[in-house]
């Protein structure tokens, strides 16, 4: 018998990722609680039951309490787990950080690079948090599916070995899977590239082009994806698992992913405001591009996808000629 922690969970973040996340662990029995911002948004879940704007179809279990007050929320929380977007991931930690207990460990399912100072997101937490154990949660999932309890796995990464595998255990259940990982820094990689990969598939495919063209961007991505953390310290193996190539493939392949739709409003001929404007929710690819184009500068990583896909959404680059320029570079091996 593996053993699960009892003590009470809190999720920090009422978005879609955020409350499917507070269902999944109130589904297998633990007391969550769940806190958002966004005061009347929590209102109308708490009489609903269930997150209205994000995900009607998916009824909070029981063990599920939406609370307004953030210090109620954390108090007597043996983890808290945060489900914010990059931008508001150092700010989120700063403003939970006096409401914690010596004993609360941190986790954040939060994908990207902080835009200003390329650091990853368990840089940032290091920063703000000091030595307190921390944990990412990836891998290929979209919240309506866990919301609606459709068969999931997904990857727990932590240094804190303990850590990772109790909240493993946590998430665990008939219908999802976690598994645990020690490499932080290629499962954080792999979620904040492949949102900018999945820009160029969704552009592709806005643009008419075919499988062959989506599979070669998901192919060569997963290259540019490698190169760009074994540079920061990853190993390699990391991004043939399921927070590389497995949030790569869902990312790039099903229009449920944002990245996906706004690649393709681009590809059929949208502004990036246009484009920005049909999703009605954060695009994180859109801000990742400009952080990861800055850190592989830095380091000399070559990334022409992701660098194209920059140059479109943020120097007004005409679609095509980022694929020409893509098309036209020099032959060189595939494992170069």
């Amino acid at each position: 018998m593996q053993y699960r922690r009892a003590e009470p969970i809190t999720v920090v973040g009422a978005g879609s990722w955020g409350t499917a996340l507070a269902i999944q662990l109130a589904r297998e029995g633990h007391a969550t609680k769940l806190w958002g911002r966004d005061g009347a948004q929590l209102d109308a879940m708490r009489r609903a039951r269930c997150n209205t704007r994000y995900l009607p179809d998916a009824a909070f279990p029981a063990s599920l309490r939406v609370v307004d007050d953030l210090n109620e929320a954390l108090n007597g929380a043996g983890d808290a787990l945060i489900a914010v977007p990059s931008h508001a991931f150092r700010a989120t930690l700063e403003n939970i950080k006096p409401h914690l207990s010596r004993g609360t460990r941190v986790a954040w399912a939060t994908k990207g690079f902080e835009i200003q100072s390329g650091l990853l997101p368990h840089q940032v937490a290091l920063e703000v948090m000091g030595s307190r154990s921390g944990a990412v949660l990836s891998g290929p999932t979209f919240a309506r599916e866990v919301g609606a309890g459709l068969p999931t796995a997904m990857t727990v990464a932590s240094q804190d070995v303990r850590f990772a595998k109790e909240l493993a255990l946590s998430l665990s259940g008939p219908n999802f899977r976690a598994y645990t990982q020690t490499d932080i820094t290629g499962v954080e990689v792999g979620g904040a590239v492949k949102n900018v990969i999945a820009i160029g598939s969704g552009i592709a495919d806005g643009m008419g082009f075919g499988a062959n063209t989506r599979v070669a961007l998901i192919t060569r991505g997963l290259a540019e994806m490698m190169r760009l953390g074994v540079k920061l310290g990853a190993v390699r193996e990391t991004f043939m698992g399921l927070a590389g190539l497995g949030d790569l493939v869902l990312t790039c392949t099903d229009n449920q992913s944002r990245n996906r739709r706004f690649g393709m409003a681009l590809g059929q001929g949208r502004s990036t405001s246009e484009a920005q404007a049909e999703i009605h929710q954060v695009v994180e690819g859109l801000p990742a591009a400009g952080a990861i184009h800055a850190v592989a500068q830095r380091l000399g990583v070559d990334m022409p996808i992701c660098r194209e896909v920059y140059r479109v959404m943020h120097e007004d680059k005409p679609v095509r000629a980022a694929v020409q320029a893509l098309m036209e570079r020099e032959v060189r091996s595939e494992t170069e």
